[in-house]
């Protein structure tokens, strides 16, 4: 079910905008339906009063909480499960804010990446999607949404755009707090400056060398890094957020003196931030991340070029959090 469909819901059952953005707002904060100042039953028409508490039946389905592990920083990886039995990962991370998956799977490929070994299943609706922000929110407050989780937001763009939409508007969200993370599509770049709600800008970038980039992201879009850089820009300066990079940080795959002189080359004097992410191991995958001590003086190198430069720990490092890794020890049969 999709935003849409279920505004026409209500409409079908008398509903007025103001009444549908009522109950709209209610389930975004994780209240009853009916919640708001003033009573129901002298709001609302009968109709939609009755057709209330099949509706919220209906929405609790989306989404149910089958797995957490709480890490020592304050987050918790969700094992979310939806109607269907499929399931995906949320994050709750510390400084109220929730990663969200888009997709059940991935196309992308990204080589790191276990979500990106077993492919695309399916999309996710706009619903599901905005679901676990719910979900999230039932359990703490919530005042940033990243689209970081599973899946690759470009690929499932609509019912994306239609969740940011209405986060951005009866969710109560700053926009510059709703995050779209992308490998880079050129689509982003079209359709994300026309929406009411335009949302801040994280690339995948994870290297400067075009061939490299290629290997580690094989089924994403191919567009040079220097291109993406120029798009991102042209973005950030329309917007007023700074472009996010995101880079994995892998041992003796990128963090070489090389790739620091191409993320200056390409990033000074840009509004930007990079985001290192020493890598989250996986097992089955032999990445391995740099020593801390490399990537501090990483850090340190482009700070001294202007570049401002965050080195991030991934949420849940702790507890082998890497994403894909919670749905995936889920699917493996357990012992009797």
């Amino acid at each position: 079910m999709r935003i849409e469909q279920l505004r026409q819901r209500l409409h079908d059952h008398g509903a007025r905008p103001c009444h549908a953005a009522r109950v709209l707002r209610a389930w975004l904060q994780a209240l009853p339906l009916d919640s708001g100042p003033v009573p129901a039953d002298q709001y609302f028409p009968l109709p939609v009063r009755a057709a209330l508490p099949a509706l919220a039946a209906e929405l609790a389905t989306l989404t149910r909480l089958r797995d957490e592990h709480a890490g020592e920083d304050g987050s918790a990886r969700l094992l979310v499960e939806l109607a269907d039995g499929q399931t995906v990962e949320s994050v709750l991370l510390p400084k109220d804010g929730v990663c969200v998956s888009t997709q059940v799977g991935c196309a992308v490929g990204c080589v790191f990446c276990l979500t990106g070994q077993g492919g695309l299943l399916r999309q996710l609706d706009s619903t599901e999607i905005v679901a676990q922000v719910v979900l999230a929110r039932a359990r703490r407050p919530v005042r940033r949404v990243v689209f970081m989780g599973m899946g690759e937001p470009a690929h499932n763009l609509d019912n994306v755009l239609e969740a940011i939409e209405l986060l951005g508007t009866a969710g109560g969200i700053g926009h510059k707090n709703l995050v779209f993370s992308t490998v880079g599509d050129r689509r982003v770049f079209e359709r994300l400056p026309q929406g009411p709600v335009k949302p801040a800008l994280a690339l995948s970038l994870h290297s400067t060398d075009a061939a490299l980039r290629a290997r580690l992201l094989p089924k994403a879009p191919r567009i040079d890094p220097a291109e993406l850089v120029a798009l991102g820009e042209t973005y950030a300066r329309a917007t007023g957020y700074p472009i996010q990079y995101q880079w994995t940080l892998l041992d003796g795959v990128n963090d070489s003196d090389a790739e620091l002189d191409g993320i200056v080359r390409l990033l000074q004097g840009k509004y930007a931030v990079m985001n290192f992410i020493p890598y989250n191991a996986v097992s089955g995958l032999a990445f391995r991340r740099p020593a801390a001590e490399r990537a501090a003086a990483m850090s340190l190198h482009l700070y001294r070029h202007g570049i401002l430069t965050k080195l991030r720990q991934s949420a849940g490092q702790d507890i082998d959090g890497g994403c894909g890794q919670l749905r995936a020890r889920d699917a493996v049969p357990r012992r009797a």
